[in-house]
């Protein structure tokens, strides 16, 4: 039609030649973007396609990379699990344990790992950064179990999240360049089965507290100083492995960063920044990360939710069963640990098949598992107030739960870490865990605020827990699972490096822009609210 045909074309010269000449010119000016000058370029000799590592080595470090990890987990089920003791000791307010479990140390966490994971990024120095910032939250974690009042635990656990902040993204960036491509899935699933084990071990240890009468604040001493020395055997026996290659199918992935290191502090400033700008650009025109990370918040919103009320809100309904918090523990432990180990086995099983299996086991998992938690919360319901069926009601869906929500962590971090640049991936990973960090944080401090005035010990606050759980818990789960269906075919398009190109249209730019201010608005509004009503 007279008007709407590309110049070429209506000018009658050869229209297909011109319009790949464009579109090359338009790819090596969005390539240019994103990448160094090209007389700092070293032509990849710092990336290898497949890790080298001996397997005594990878376990070794695996080993402690975990345990460093679980110890990092354990004081929100110290918190968990204690809570009333907590609360007495400190003589807290529900909303002053909701800030503790919540955004007190959920925004220093979220905006500290991030300049953390890029220095460790830039320097090129993980292991040393993740045992500095080990041996600086095992101490932390050491003056919160010697606090007396709110303030003082308070302080402890924010500076416990400053060196909390970069442990995750730091122990993933380096399991994805211990081993191959295909089984980074499986040893990334192990390193979360940390969370679980710290689960259970808390259980355990909040059962053997209460029968010696032991006050909660030991355990947080003693895994402090466990940790001090778990943090000196990391930086001893932990090597900086070399930079494996991106699973992203683009010259832009594994070149973004290749430069030699400046002498003069100048070139040095200047060649961060130019990195950082490039890392940004690099992660604001993938087509998948923002959709992925939108849905991995709801939920980690939801289990974050689950691990700090569940726990409280079961041996309160179920008061007669000394023994359930033992129980609860255990089932954790047992069918989460097998849950992402079997993810992470599954996705490195079929990874020649296909990249995208992680996506239908957290949105397929989590939708099915929103039918069991509601279960187990009502479990003594569907029982007619029978305690011995209720309780057996209890477990038996608690563990179907389990066995379909969690198998999605080792296996969904690493498809992140292998989609990224790789000699930015942990700044990347920091992004990727920070934004989920301040929106799930919300979901504790929500239920603190709107628990506010109630008394822990009544059944209203019992029920308002129950009401919490049964709404938050199922909706999250169902809006990360629709979410991460519909990132699929954008995540196959990121595979095969068809990034946004050229300049971020108006529509991406403004969807960032409300994104950001419903966030910011997100965090200052809901801290804000609770320093006004603690005071």
């Amino acid at each position: 039609m007279p008007g709407s045909a590309h110049p070429a074309v209506a000018n009658g010269s050869i229209s297909a030649d011109r319009l790949r000449e464009e579109k090359s010119q338009s790819k090596e000016k969005y390539q240019k973007e994103l990448r160094p000058p090209s007389d700092e370029l070293l032509n990849g000799n710092d990336l290898v396609q497949e890790p080298s590592v001996p397997i005594w080595r990878i376990a070794v470090s695996l080993t402690l990379l975990f345990l460093n990890y679980f110890l990092a987990q354990y004081d929100k089920f110290i918190l968990s699990y204690f809570q009333d003791d907590v609360i007495s000791t400190l003589n807290l307010s529900q909303s002053s344990y909701g800030l503790l479990s919540g955004y007190a140390t959920g925004i220093v966490y979220a905006l500290l790992a991030l300049p953390t994971a890029y220095v460790a990024d830039y320097t090129r120095a993980r292991v040393w950064v993740l045992s500095i910032a080990a041996t600086w939250w095992s101490l932390c974690a050491i003056f919160q179990g010697l606090s007396h009042n709110f303030w003082q635990i308070l302080l402890a656990r924010i500076g416990m999240g400053v060196g909390q902040a970069p442990v995750e993204a730091l122990s993933v960036s380096l399991i994805s360049d211990l081993m191959g491509k295909q089984y980074v899935f499986l040893g990334a699933s192990v390193l979360y089965v940390g969370v679980y084990i710290g689960e259970a071990v808390s259980g355990q240890i909040a059962v053997a507290f209460a029968k010696t009468h032991t006050p909660w604040n030991t355990a947080l001493i003693a895994i402090g100083i466990v940790g001090v020395v778990v943090a000196l055997l990391v930086r001893i026996v932990v090597h900086e492995p070399r930079r494996q290659s991106a699973l992203v199918q683009s010259f832009v992935s594994n070149n973004l960063g290749e430069h030699e290191m400046p002498s003069s502090h100048k070139a040095k400033i200047s060649n961060a920044i130019t990195d950082l700008k490039a890392t940004s650009a690099y992660i604001a025109r993938m087509r998948s990360f923002w959709i992925l990370v939108l849905s991995a918040s709801f939920r980690q919103l939801s289990g974050n939710v689950f691990g700090y009320y569940m726990p409280t809100y079961l041996s309160t309904l179920f008061s007669s069963h000394p023994n359930l918090l033992s129980r609860y523990g255990i089932i954790v432990g047992v069918v989460g640990s097998v849950a992402v180990l079997f993810g992470g086995l599954m996705t490195s099983m079929f990874w020649k098949r296909t990249k995208t299996l992680p996506l239908y086991l957290t949105s397929i998992g989590g939708m099915v598992s929103s039918i069991f938690v509601l279960l187990m919360i009502f479990s003594k319901s569907i029982a007619g107030g029978d305690d011995p069926r209720g309780i057996r009601i209890l477990y038996g869906t608690m563990s179907a739960a389990y066995l379909t929500a969690e198998l999605w962590l080792g296996a969904m971090n690493s498809l992140i870490a292998l989609l990224l640049p790789p000699r930015y991936k942990t700044f990347g990973l920091a992004i990727w865990a920070s934004t989920q960090v301040l929106i799930y944080s919300s979901g504790p401090e929500i239920i603190g605020l709107a628990l506010r005035n109630v008394d822990s010990d009544s059944q209203t606050y019992l029920d308002g827990t129950k009401i919490a759980l049964a709404v938050i818990i199922p909706i999250g789960y169902w809006i990360a699972g629709i979410g991460f269906l519909m990132a699929l075919n954008l995540v196959k398009r990121d595979l095969n490096g068809d990034f946004v190109q050229g300049s971020l249209g108006q529509t991406r730019r403004l969807s960032f822009g409300i994104f950001a201010l419903i966030l910011g608005g997100l965090v200052i509004g809901l801290f804000v609210a609770s320093i006004v009503y603690r005071a």
